[in-house]
């Protein structure tokens, strides 16, 4: 897990960030692992924890859960050079789905620099950072850029990731679990899998 940069790098020009292939089906709800919370700010400050999903602990009522998301793409960026691997998902994912309700689309950047993430740096560096583009303001679907800062060991030891340099995608159901996997650049066989597999959850009960 502390694996240095060189290391990153030397395995980049290996497989240009394709750790592995993407899951071509949905992973059954029952094998799905839950994905871990974790905070991130929005360039005007406000703060979010991520997933957003129905707690299985509380007991919701119709109207509450009906407003949750029933698939949510996370993509997760750890340097600025893996940002084209994410818009080769996160793109044809929002064309496809721009007018559904019950879509999410986070795009989200991790900060791990202690200096960055000290307060007056932290938001300044938030009010610098780019903004959401490109969407027509009546889609139902947006692209929420956002970011974490931090110390993100553990976090990342819980999702195996350890290549730093690469871009890493995250199908997730309304219960914040795991259904769909994918990395690096995007394929058009690995797109299509995605956009089938997020439909194939907007339709589970």
């Amino acid at each position: 897990m502390n694996r240095g940069y060189f290391a990153d790098i030397s395995e980049l020009k290996q497989h240009g960030g394709k750790i592995a292939a993407a899951n071509k089906i949905l992973i059954p709800a029952m094998a799905a692992v839950k994905f871990p919370e974790f905070e991130v700010s929005y360039s005007d400050g406000k703060t979010l924890k991520l997933p957003i999903k129905i707690d299985t602990d509380v007991v919701e009522d119709n109207s509450s859960a009906s407003a949750l998301p029933m698939a949510t793409l996370l993509c997760l960026s750890f340097r600025a050079n893996s940002q084209a691997m994410i818009d080769s998902w996160s793109a044809p994912f929002l064309n496809a789905f721009s007018s559904s309700k019950n879509v999410q689309l986070y795009e989200v950047s991790f900060i791990d620099s202690w200096f960055l993430c000290r307060n007056p740096i932290k938001k300044l560096l938030l009010r610098l950072m780019r903004k959401p583009s490109g969407n027509a303001q009546n889609d139902s679907l947006q692209r929420q850029i956002v970011y974490s800062f931090g110390d993100h060991y553990y976090f990342r030891k819980e999702l195996k990731i350890l290549n730093l340099l690469t871009g890493y995608i995250f199908l997730l159901d309304k219960y914040g679990r795991i259904r769909w996997q994918g990395f690096g650049l995007a394929t058009q066989e690995e797109v299509s899998s995605l956009l089938s597999c997020a439909s194939l959850l907007l339709e589970e009960k």
